[in-house]
This record gives structure tokens, sequence and C-alpha cells, in this order.
């Protein structure tokens, strides 16, 4: 499997996981930042940027292709899918994978019962409709859904719409697998087996996964602690990047 990754710094290997409908590349200010002090990889996941798709997009598939890619042992930092990327790996590979790092990430993305921290299914099977209709359009409201409440909100709002075909035009195979994660998987189970150390940040104002979704992951899982960042929605790696790589590098050298 081909994938498209950008490597600087050097010192103790951190792999960056974007979000659905993104690159790599979104990573761009903080991956520079935590260069200083680790070797940091930002990849393009299958069928995004300019990684070749996959056969069939889903997370096991996704896991199996940067398992095959990073054979060392690393830690692993997933935003939002990425987050599910990185939980999923760190059970099925978990000798890869010495610490998490996981960005308004959620065990279950999707609204189902006894879990109510997550987006109403009829949402995403709107969000399926429209992608159909025009994905461009459809990642263009993503992008203002993750972005609502955020302190910057307009000046990001630019700035991710700029990147957002930085790198071609996404798989639509792969935008279809993406959401079909994201409706379907549920970790919650396997989140008491994941004893990795694991650092949550949640944004304060993120509507798309909500702060309660990353204080169950804290929560349940045996290494994890959580931080939450004022003034932040989904994206605080954007919106307040030096506590972002504050905290990582503080949690990556304790």
């Amino acid at each position: 499997m081909n994938l498209h990754v950008e490597t600087q710094g050097s010192g103790a290997p951190l792999l960056l996981i974007h979000g659905w409908g993104m690159h790599g590349g979104v990573w761009a200010d903080v991956a520079q930042k935590l260069s200083a002090d680790f070797q940091v990889h930002s990849v393009d996941l299958p069928g995004n940027g300019t990684s070749a798709p996959l056969p069939e997009t889903n997370l096991d598939a996704l896991v199996q292709a940067l398992s095959g890619r990073f054979s060392e042992p690393l830690t692993v930092c997933g935003w939002s899918l990425g987050g599910q990327i990185a939980l999923r790996w760190a059970v099925l590979v978990p000798e890869q994978v010495q610490r998490l790092i996981l960005v308004t990430s959620t065990p279950c993305f999707a609204e189902r019962e006894g879990w109510l921290f997550g987006m109403a299914k009829v949402v995403l099977a709107k969000f399926a409709a429209e992608l159909e209709q025009s994905h461009e359009a459809t990642l263009r409201r993503f992008i203002a859904l993750q972005l609502r409440g955020s302190e910057n909100e307009r000046e990001l709002m630019m700035l991710l719409r700029e990147q957002l075909f930085g790198r071609g035009q996404p798989d639509m195979a792969a935008l279809r697998g993406g959401l079909d994660i994201l409706r379907d998987v549920d970790l919650r189970g396997e989140l008491e087996h994941i004893r990795q150390p694991t650092l949550v940040i949640a944004g304060e104002r993120d509507k798309l996964t909500p702060p309660q979704a990353s204080h169950y992951l804290a929560q349940t899982m045996p290494a994890a602690r959580m931080v939450e960042v004022a003034g932040a929605a989904h994206a605080p790696f954007l919106s307040h990047p030096e506590i972002f790589v504050e905290q990582i590098k503080r949690f990556l050298h304790e």
C-alpha cells in the first residue's frame, strides 16, 4: 500500500492521522512545532490527498494499511475519525502503539440507544445523500460544523477551505467508507482493554464530538487523562495550536 507520508524532525516517532475528508496537510502548523522535539509523520489516509485508495475502506483495512507502513513502535495521534483508527490500531496491533493521543474523538460517532453523545443517524444519512449530489459542497458543510462556535471561527473556516482540496480531490469510495465507519463503528466495548498511556484532547465548544464523549474515553480507558481546550470546537490544533503542542509535549515527556 503506497501511503503519502511527510516526515520532519528527529527523536521519538509521532504519527498524526487526520479526520474524514481531509489530508495530512491539515497538521502543517503543529507538525512543524512538534518536530523540534519529535520525528513527526503526517499521513494522507488511503483515498485522501495523494495516497491511493484501498479496494474497500473500512476501519480494519485502514489500520492494516497504516500498520504495514509504520513497523516501529510509535505514538499515534488521531483527530476525529483518525482517533477511531488509532483506538482500533491499539487493539489489533498493540505492540506498535506506545501511546495514544485522541483529539476531539469518540468511541461511537453516531447516536444510538444508551449513547447520547453522538450525531443523529438521520443527519449522517443526509450527509451520505448529499455526498452523492456534490461531495465538494458536503465537505465544506462538514467543515462548517467542525468549526462552529470556535474562537476565530471565520479565519479558521477560510484556512480549512483553502486546504480542503490542496492535494487534489478525495476518492469517492474512501469518502463513502469513512462515513460508513462514522455511522456504524462502536468501540465502547474495547476501551477497557486499551492500556497504552492516553491523552484525550477535547474542545469545549465541539458540536460534532461533544466533550462528554472525551470524558467517557478518559473515564473508561485504564491509563487515560483528559484536557479540555477552552474556546475550541472540533479542531483545537488549528484554533489553539500553542496549547495543543504544549499539552502533547508535556504528555510525551512524562
